[in-house]
């Protein structure tokens, strides 16, 4: 393999970035020799994996749509604004990057299960949202939101106000000013953030395990499905994580394309 090494790096840096390299594509690649490949197609098109496979594509649509609703004004209020406790808040935004998605869907429940703070309000009135297709959608948004929020924020600050600042000057409103120049400059990131929501949102298991539950064709999204058939089915459980594995491979590449986007549209408003 020929790299082309900075005279800043060392040797040895590069030799230890490899091995990490490796250390993350080695179980992908391994994982490739264990697929049935003439009945691919075949497992993977089951009724139970189709099923599972829309469900995960409807919620984490919405999902990400929900994470970009609340997430802009979220992101917005933390890069723009300064208030008592925005570090605080910031910070709790942020938790479920590190909190373990069963206490997230045990947090749901608490919340909106049917003895939850707000359940019981929703059942009285005859709505119940635990173990059902919305509690799906919440589920993939709670974990999902930080990563729009993470980006956003941090294209904001990068972008800094001058140009916020000058259409203020001419007497734009600040809802003008929103729409015509902040959402165009920060766009890329804001894709990029969504993409990554949706691609987390996609992979959710934990947090939708324990506040959906896994009834088919409702609440049993792709994950689960796999994480059921690899118990009994090996072979499908293993097409079925291909696939979601090439759904990340294009995630992660979309993301890498509209990271490149931000210096063409500064360039351009400059």
């Amino acid at each position: 393999m020929d790299i082309r090494r900075s005279s800043t790096i060392p040797r040895w840096v590069i030799v230890v970035a490899v091995v990490g390299a490796v250390f993350v594509l080695f179980p992908l690649v391994a994982m490739t020799t264990r697929v049935d490949w003439p009945n691919f197609l075949v497992l993977i098109t089951s009724p139970s994996s189709v099923a599972a496979l829309l469900l995960s594509l409807r919620t984490s649509l919405a999902a990400t749509a929900a994470c970009v609703v609340l997430g802009v004004p979220l992101a917005l209020m933390l890069a723009r604004t300064e208030f008592r406790g925005q570090r605080l808040v910031r910070a709790l935004v942020l938790l479920p990057l590190v909190l373990p998605p069963v206490i997230g869907g045990i947090a749901l429940l608490a919340a909106f299960g049917r003895r939850g703070l707000l359940g019981q309000t929703f059942d009285f009135f005859g709505v119940t949202i635990a173990f059902s297709t919305t509690a799906v959608v919440i589920a993939q948004t709670f974990v999902a939101l930080p990563f729009l929020v993470l980006s956003l924020e941090s294209s904001l600050r990068l972008a800094g106000t001058r140009y916020e600042a000058v259409a203020a000057t001419l007497g734009a409103r600040p809802t003008t000013v929103l729409r015509r120049i902040t959402l165009p400059l920060i766009f890329p990131a804001l894709l990029s953030g969504a993409v990554l929501s949706f691609a987390r949102a996609l992979g959710e298991f934990g947090a939708t395990l324990t506040f959906a539950g896994s009834l088919q064709g409702v609440t049993r999204t792709l994950p689960l499905e796999i994480y059921l058939q690899r118990e009994t089915d090996p072979d499908a459980a293993v097409a079925l994580s291909l696939v979601l594995v090439l759904v990340a491979v294009l995630v992660v590449g979309l993301t890498l394309r509209t990271s490149t986007v931000p210096s063409l549209v500064r360039r351009g408003t400059s």
